[in-house]
């Protein structure tokens, strides 16, 4: 079977319902990811090793895959529990450059700390008390202006952040409208000073990486700013750049082009470049970094409410075979994320929040829609509680 519809993919085992979803939208199908791998994809993954300079630049990013930020999903609690289930290096969601100078507000969505201080779970003075240990992790910041986009990132230093991340990739309306994220796609030369002004504010020990699509359209102009940029990225002294395969005007509809990622890594073989998008299962983590030669790959929605994507690519490199959670390992993880959650964001925000959570850990279950609509319904600590006790209870249990 052919790996590759265009510039989507195709995995033997996906079903066509799910190949389709994988290049028409951002959304994840709602099937059970798949993750048996045909032997030559499996035996690439066991015999893949990381590129030194990343490990060398980031201590502790020891595998080539990593959560990336996402916009109301990716704070603290779930980069915890990605951690815990073999994520070597996770990204926050992008911070505003003005939120962090008017007060540092947006800490309290993306900080370990919070959860250890004020919520009563770990002592102040012990950094890896309970296991809340969220290192390595990039702080990524997202504005407007050079000059406060520099003291955002100065901030991000200050709160503990291993790397600083520039966001140039956020497709959202009101994000271009105001001149942030994907806009600079259109301002090469705006963009330069903003990463310069950002790079100056950094301590030099302090790696700083860029988040950007690969375009504004698929206009020969909007190629040349990308070219622009990308060059930028490296003068300027950034230690890698991760690319998603879409435009900026794509937002998240249609395929990302992973041939376009293939180009630039044979462009540019001395520089390092990761790579994102249409990542939705295990397999797809290797299919992009053996058939566009990026150094780590970025998974986004295909890490919401699955966790085990990060176990599964590590026993693949290990030569073993990829295992599917348990029903008590989807339990702990369950209890485990909404713990952290409601930490963070009190016990209505996080059973609001985890609801989406919950949703999507359904797939893995064997009644995955009826579990989905335990989820939906639920609105407190007691009703997830019910869900986890109705659902959730192996024999041996």
């Amino acid at each position: 079977m052919a790996h590759r519809i265009w510039s989507g993919h195709c995995l033997p085992g996906r079903s066509k319902r799910q190949c389709t979803a994988a290049m028409s939208t951002h959304t994840p199908s709602t099937d059970r990811p798949t993750i048996t791998l045909e032997a030559p994809l499996a035996r690439f993954a066991a015999s893949y090793s990381i590129d030194e300079r990343v490990p060398s630049t980031v201590p502790g990013f020891d595998a080539p895959f990593f959560q990336a930020g996402l916009a109301g999903y990716s704070d603290a609690a779930m980069r915890l529990v990605a951690r815990r289930h073999g994520c070597p290096y996770c990204v926050t969601e992008a911070l505003l450059d003005r939120t962090l100078i008017s007060g540092g507000k947006g800490r309290t969505r993306e900080d370990p700390d919070i959860l250890r201080e004020e919520c009563g779970l770990g002592e102040p003075s012990e950094n890896r008390l309970h296991g809340l240990e969220d290192h390595p992790v990039a702080g990524q910041v997202m504005g407007t202006d050079p000059d406060e986009m520099g003291r955002g990132a100065a901030m991000l230093v200050e709160l503990g952040h291993d790397v600083v991340d520039v966001n140039l990739a956020c497709p959202v309306k009101k994000v271009r409208r105001r001149k942030r994220g994907g806009h600079f796609l259109v301002a090469p030369e705006e963009a330069l000073v903003v990463l310069k002004s950002v790079r100056d504010a950094v301590p030099d020990h302090i790696p700083c990486t860029v988040k950007m699509r690969r375009a504004w359209d698929d206009t020969p102009e909007m190629a040349l700013n990308f070219d622009r940029i990308f060059d930028g990225v490296y003068e300027l002294g950034y230690a890698w750049a991760t690319v998603h395969g879409r435009t900026v005007e794509q937002k998240y509809v249609g395929p990302s082009k992973w041939p376009f990622l293939a180009s630039l890594t044979e462009r540019f073989p001395d520089r390092i470049i990761f790579g994102s998008g249409d990542i939705f299962e295990v397999g797809d983590i290797f299919l992009m970094l053996q058939q566009t030669g990026v150094h780590a790959v970025s998974v986004a929605r295909g890490c919401i409410g699955n966790p085990w994507i990060f176990r599964q690519a590590r026993q693949l490199m290990s030569g073993e075979t990829a295992a599917a959670p348990t029903i008590a390992e989807q339990r702990d993880a369950l209890l485990d994320h909404f713990r952290l959650c409601t930490a963070l964001h009190g016990e209505v925000g996080g059973s609001r929040m985890m609801r989406k959570f919950g949703i999507r850990f359904s797939v893995h279950h064997d009644d995955a829609e009826t579990v989905r609509k335990a989820f939906i319904r639920v609105k407190s600590a007691a009703d997830w509680q019910a869900v986890l006790d109705r659902w959730y209870i192996t024999p041996q249990s």
